[in-house]
């Protein structure tokens, strides 16, 4: 029998309603794991242990009274810790943030509150979420549950080591260059990069409801895709302090809905993956095949100018408007941020021009348009997530030989046009660390995206866990 803190979101929420469980059972099991867990991963950078037990006393006399429940009632989560908790510490990974404390909840906690979750503390990040491997100064490193000599990824890499070990049931990343899918993939579970606007952004830090809310964007991590959709119907829908977010009708579709081409991803800028991930991705399209789908090669001819692009903004443009925010405190950075100022604004580079700026926002609306195009018979794309698996503690980089900009090339271009992607983990390499696989959508067609990654899931088997915890 699944252990209880194994267990979906909708068993856990099964269990509590028929009073198998108790809410304070639940959160007690969950505290428990952070306990015994933290000190060899380090996935949390705060644990409202009081809190938690407070809530849960309170969810489990609603059962008791027969109160109405939201769909997460009583269910343990976490999310990033540069997502604005009311009184907790949101540091993003930084010594320069270390005492902001928000008055308020982000409206996506607001929205998890409302339906009952319990939320137990917030997890690890790099410093400004600038890198795919969580390490930083305030916190320290975190480490991959399946071996703890590599990295969680990043850089949402607290969020999914602390949902792949059981000390979360589910939670909320963020990602803007793959943030949520890199260390889903290096950790075993899933996780949804939405389209910019399904779900609002406010509250989060960097801000992501200016007009870079198209590249960065919040969403679901959880062990299951069934999970990604419970999480994924609570969060979305606009609101009034994020102007990115669209009203989208949500539309349920089930069992990958009438079966179609799925485009398995080619294009000679992507560059060469490992041997473990091209077999994952083999794997995915067979196991697809069976299910019904038509699998065929779909080539994108463009892809690295929509890198350079991607890297543009995330780098050039995103790393200039940190300046101000560090300048007279740069010793307190730490290397992984050194790393990527180091490789986003070259010393001696010319400084950037307006007339540059609005260029470069043209040319990416045209490679929007042009892979919309494209899309236009094939609306889900088979793809790695990154060239390969979790790498050791430090051995990433932006600076390094097939560092960042080579390795995460998969993830990083959906960044760039919008659109939304998912991972779905597959196989594990010989030493024993995940290997997923990414499906790709067209803008706010997360519904039918969902369902196909549930259909192969499906057809993969039940979530495993890790062997070592």
């Amino acid at each position: 029998m699944t252990e209880l803190h194994y267990l979906s979101l909708a068993e856990l929420s099964r269990k509590i309603r028929i009073k198998e469980v108790t809410p304070q059972e639940v959160i007690e099991r969950h505290l428990q794991r952070i306990e015994s867990l933290q000190p060899t991963l380090n996935v949390f950078a705060h644990v409202d242990v009081a809190g938690a037990k407070r809530q849960a006393q309170a969810a489990g006399e609603a059962i008791l009274r027969g109160d109405a429940i939201g769909p997460l009632h009583g269910i343990p989560l976490t999310v990033k810790s540069c997502i604005d908790v009311a009184g907790w510490p949101c540091a993003a990974g930084s010594l320069l943030r270390k005492d902001y404390r928000p008055s308020d909840d982000a409206v996506l906690v607001q929205r998890l509150r409302a339906a009952g979750a319990i939320l137990l503390g917030n997890t690890t990040t790099p410093e400004f979420l600038m890198a795919y491997e969580t390490s930083n100064r305030l916190t320290g490193k975190t480490s991959n549950p399946w071996n703890a000599e590599f990295s969680s990824g990043g850089s949402s890499g607290g969020e999914a080591a602390a949902i792949a070990s059981g000390c979360s049931a589910g939670g909320v990343g963020s990602d803007g260059g793959g943030s949520i899918r890199v260390p889903a993939h290096f950790c075993g579970i899933c996780g949804l990069k939405p389209t910019p606007g399904r779900i609002p952004s406010s509250g989060h830090y960097p801000a992501s409801v200016s007009a870079f809310g198209w590249l960065g964007v919040v969403g679901p991590m959880a062990r299951t895709v069934g999970d990604l959709k419970v999480l994924f119907k609570v969060l979305q829908g606009p609101d009034a302090s994020d102007a990115m977010t669209v009203p989208v009708q949500s539309i349920e579709v089930k069992n990958g809905g009438n079966k179609f081409r799925i485009g398995i991803l080619e294009g000679d800028a992507l560059g060469r993956v490992t041997p473990e991930t091209q077999m994952a991705v083999r794997q995915a399209a067979q196991l697809l095949a069976y299910a019904g789908f038509e699998l065929e090669p779909f080539r994108l001819n463009n892809l690295e100018r929509v890198l350079e692009l991607w890297w543009f903004f995330f780098g050039t443009v995103i790393g200039g408007l940190f300046q101000g925010e560090i300048r007279g405190r740069e010793e307190l950075l730490s290397p992984v941020f050194r790393d990527y100022l180091e490789a986003a604004r070259p010393e001696g580079s010319p400084a950037m021009s307006m007339l540059q700026f609005v260029s470069m926002c043209a040319a990416r609306d045209r490679e929007r348009e042009r892979i919309l195009q494209a899309m236009s018979d094939m609306p889900i794309l088979l793809a790695p997530v990154s060239a390969g698996p979790a790498f050791r503690h430090g051995a990433g980089g932006y600076q390094v030989k097939d560092g960042y900009r080579e390795s995460m090339r998969h993830s990083q271009w959906l960044n760039l046009v919008g659109f939304p992607g998912v991972n779905i983990p597959m196989t594990k390499t010989p030493e024993g660390l995940p290997v997923g696989v990414q499906l790709i959508g067209r803008p706010h067609e997360e519904a039918l995206l969902l369902a196909v990654a549930e259909s192969l899931e499906l057809a993969r088997g039940h979530w495993q866990a890790s062997s070592l915890l």
